[in-house]
């Protein structure tokens, strides 16, 4: 497909084509950056959106889904909020701008403009391949972030959170962030619309994590009812190092959420964890690729999913062991409760496994609440509306209350409660 062709461009293909020329004199860079992002885009305009034809994009077919791209809007209309987590350290970013970057001891944060502006991050302006039409997106038109750096040996105490605050209008960001050996931090990033205007929003965090390093990542999503979010979170992990990444979606329109991780050292750990809170008409997928690359590796994923309504979702999780990788250990699990006859979910896990000496396994199930264990609460006077939310929420809080930290579980408790008061 060709979008220069007009015939065949849709509407948010050409009017990609019309942003990146208005905003090609705006967007901030030096010369290998705006020669990377014109490689970028010319590989997106010639290869178009992707479509269900395209295998890993089966599921979600971007060029019938996206109908229309808004206008970019001044980043002024766009205002943070409170932390999820009280005492938490909040950095801003506002319509995908840098607002504050004052960092907790151990770790340094600088606007990822700076890397632009001096070329330094023209190397990570690059597609992961022919299907990786964010990278492609975010690439082209991305205008700022932050880039964060933990030092060799900090014990970050104290809740990291990027709030990606946007006001309908397109917001394009990128958090690379690097762990130091032996390292500890949580880090929450966190995207919202604080308007009723749609918005569009790319984003791409890019996790490197040293030797030793324990990391938890959490990605709130609650963008407004017509928004768009398309993003990757990007990992390399160290030898022994620890990675747990949780991911939240409640809001959104359209969503799709890449996750890629390569554990590049013995030892390495890699936990995720998701829920996906889907109602209305909204369409949301998570697409996982993991490839265990060296010896005596593990991981899991668990993925709970509550689709009202007649939303879809998706989950793709493809996990690949390479012929060195001996000794690894990797298990997934996709449970999905579909509350509606017109609800649909989209399960596809995949093994791809070239050594001989490891555990493998992956399961998905999916259901309706079961009526014995509604009837249980109702016979104690318990409402049936009120009843299929305890049920609900128990299922989802399951994989929630594994964290440790108390107030964290709370908060984030406290999101999928607040999802299902307005959905279920």
């Amino acid at each position: 497909m060709n979008m220069q062709a007009a015939n065949r461009s849709t509407a948010a293909e050409t009017q990609l084509v019309e942003a990146y020329g208005a905003q090609l004199g705006e967007l901030p860079g030096d010369g290998a950056v705006l020669g990377a992002r014109d490689i970028l885009f010319d590989d997106l305009k010639k290869g178009g959106l992707p479509s269900r034809r395209i295998e890993s994009w089966h599921y979600t077919d971007l060029k019938t889904l996206l109908r229309a791209i808004p206008d970019a809007l001044p980043a002024k209309d766009a205002k943070g909020g409170a932390p999820l987590v009280e005492g938490s350290k909040v950095v801003e970013l506002r319509q995908g701008k840098s607002i504050d970057m004052h960092a907790p001891e151990g770790v340094t944060i600088t606007r990822y403009q700076q890397s632009l502006l001096e070329g330094t991050a023209a190397a990570g302006l690059v597609a992961r391949g022919d299907d990786d039409a964010i990278g492609r997106l975010n690439g082209s038109f991305v205008r700022d972030g932050y880039s964060l750096a933990v030092a060799d040996e900090a014990e970050v105490e104290q809740i990291i959170e990027i709030q990606a605050v946007q006001a309908g209008g397109q917001s394009h960001i990128r958090i690379p962030a690097s762990f130091g050996a032996g390292s500890k931090a949580t880090v929450i990033e966190r995207h919202f619309n604080t308007s009723e205007a749609e918005g569009l929003v790319s984003s791409v965090s890019d996790l490197v994590l040293g030797d030793g390093a324990e990391v938890l990542w959490i990605i709130v999503q609650q963008q407004g009812k017509g928004d768009t979010h398309l993003a990757q979170c990007k990992a390399s992990l160290g030898a022994n190092s620890r990675l747990k990444l949780f991911i939240i979606n409640a809001g959104g329109k359209l969503v799709r959420q890449e996750v890629h991780v390569a554990t590049a050292g013995e030892g390495a750990d890699f936990t995720l964890r998701g829920v996906n809170l889907l109602g209305g008409e909204s369409h949301t997928d998570v697409t996982m690729t993991l490839g265990h690359d060296v010896p005596n590796t593990t991981s899991t994923e668990i993925i709970r999913n509550v689709v009202f309504d007649k939303a879809r979702g998706v989950f793709q999780g493809q996990i690949r062991v390479a012929p060195d990788a001996q000794k690894t250990d990797a298990r997934m699990a996709c449970n999905t409760l579909l509350m509606s006859d017109d609800a649909e979910f989209s399960v596809k896990p995949e093994l791809e496994i070239f050594a001989d000496d490891v555990q493998c396994a992956h399961g998905a199930t999916v259901a309706d609440i079961l009526k014995t264990h509604l009837y249980y609460l109702m016979s104690r006077g318990i409402p049936e509306k009120k009843a299929r939310g305890l049920l609900i929420n128990a299922f989802v809080a399951e994989i929630v209350e594994e964290l440790e930290d108390e107030a964290l579980v709370e908060a984030l408790e406290g999101v999928i409660s607040n999802w299902l008061e307005h959905h279920g």
